[in-house]
């Protein structure tokens, strides 16, 4: 989670970011599955799209008022369980809050760098705090635009201008499709065939950045990463899996100490996969650098019989732009994938709980006209305890049973 609101809220203190939105109204029926997510949705937006296959029960709920963000996702069409957390109070208040709009949602499209001499989210010459923290409006506030529409699909496109903390200039053009995908396209990306009885949705979001000025982006000025970033609803028995390479000095390049070191009850590493706790009720975050970061960092909660797997892409030599909220030594060495639990500040303030899984792309000097392209697949499944040992195996050779001990040895 580099630093967000979840990212700089969770890095200046989230009861300063609380302090924003405290006073909205309070919306007291929290919706209990897809529909009724839905449903508030469309109350309190203009542009709400539900993607979906006729005869499967997997659906995708997307809007264009909140920078084409996908909200939430089932697997059990209506009445199935709803995966993305979403900001109710925030949501029904109909206002806009200072710093950033938290509005939740499961996949969101942001651009890094936060932090540093080429920060997004600070103005030129001021100090790297809290007052001065601003999500740019590109990202935050923007409604997008759709272009193209199916019943699976949907693209959204928006222009505009960034200047980062350097004073560099950035024209610039986002283009996002969100595409639903079938039992073929699961199967394809997964590598393997679904066991009998599993449910499952999965989606595909393209994201597309080209430089619209005139001059080319450099590295000595200032690059732009896509950054997505996930938020998702926890439980007891919710452990997050984030996988990586061993190299000689892997540990160097694993950071677990954002908001302090987490202990070992929130943190185990098993052979090539760490796994952290996500209940919502402690605070943590994780950062894999791309030299051992690897695709596939997901999530199972075993409370609910469900299995979450991103798939991106990684560089291991690629750009990363770093977050700190500091003059950097290295602007290009940050993460490529980050996992965030949410949990209480000290005052008892706390905007989730949710968790959080996000990856981000190297940053490129795109010449004038020229565009990068980054994906990213989400799957979540549900299905019996024995069909998700047989998914967890094949991902990441890891036996229920392990997670079941990690989570219950508190």
């Amino acid at each position: 989670m580099k630093s967000i609101l979840l990212s700089g809220c969770l890095t200046a203190g989230l009861a300063a970011c609380n302090s924003g939105t405290k006073n909205t109204a309070q919306h007291t029926a929290t919706p209990s599955n897809f529909n009724e997510d839905v449903a508030f949705l469309q109350q309190h937006l203009q542009n709400v799209v539900v993607l979906k296959h006729a005869g499967d029960s997997g659906r995708v709920v997307v809007t264009g008022d909140y920078q084409a963000r996908v909200m939430t996702s089932t697997t059990g069409s209506n009445s199935g369980k709803s995966f993305g957390w979403i900001n109710y109070n925030l949501v029904a208040s109909g206002k806009y809050a200072p710093h950033i709009n938290a509005f939740g949602g499961e996949e969101r499209f942001w651009l890094g760098p936060e932090g540093g001499q080429y920060a997004l989210f600070f103005p030129p010459g001021k100090p790297f705090d809290f007052a001065n923290w601003q999500t740019p409006g590109l990202i935050d506030t923007a409604h997008y635009t759709v272009t193209t529409q199916s019943d699976t699909a949907i693209t959204y496109q928006q222009e505009g201008a960034l200047q980062n903390y350097s004073g560099t200039h950035f024209r610039l053009l986002i283009s996002r499709t969100i595409h639903l995908l079938n039992n073929q396209d699961i199967n394809a990306t997964l590598g393997f065939s679904l066991p009998a009885g599993v449910h499952s949705v999965a989606y595909e979001t393209t994201n597309t950045l080209t430089n619209k000025g005139d001059s080319t982006w450099q590295e000595q000025s200032g690059l732009l990463s896509i950054w997505l970033l996930g938020m998702f609803k926890p439980s007891d028995q919710t452990a997050v899996v984030a996988p990586f390479r061993h190299i000689p000095d892997t540990q160097k390049h694993i950071t677990d100490d954002y908001f302090g070191k987490i202990g070992p009850a929130n943190l185990q590493v098993k052979d090539s996969l760490l796994l952290l706790r996500a209940d919502g009720k402690s605070r943590g975050k994780l950062g894999l650098s791309p030299l051992v970061a690897k695709k596939g960092a997901g999530s199972i909660d075993l409370a609910n019989n469900t299995l979450t797997v991103l798939f991106y892409e990684v560089v291991p030599e690629g750009h990363y732009v770093n977050a700190k909220w500091e003059h950097q030594q290295e602007p290009f060495k940050g993460d490529a994938v980050n996992c965030y639990n949410d949990g209480p500040l000290a005052d008892g303030t706390q905007m989730g709980p949710f968790y959080e899984v996000e990856s981000s792309s190297d940053a490129k000097a795109l010449k004038p006209g020229e565009a990068m392209t980054y994906k990213q697949v989400t799957m979540h499944f549900e299905g019996s305890r024995e069909a998700l040992q047989a998914m967890a195996q094949q991902l990441w050779q890891l036996p229920l049973e392990e997670v079941q001990h990690f989570l219950t040895s508190k």
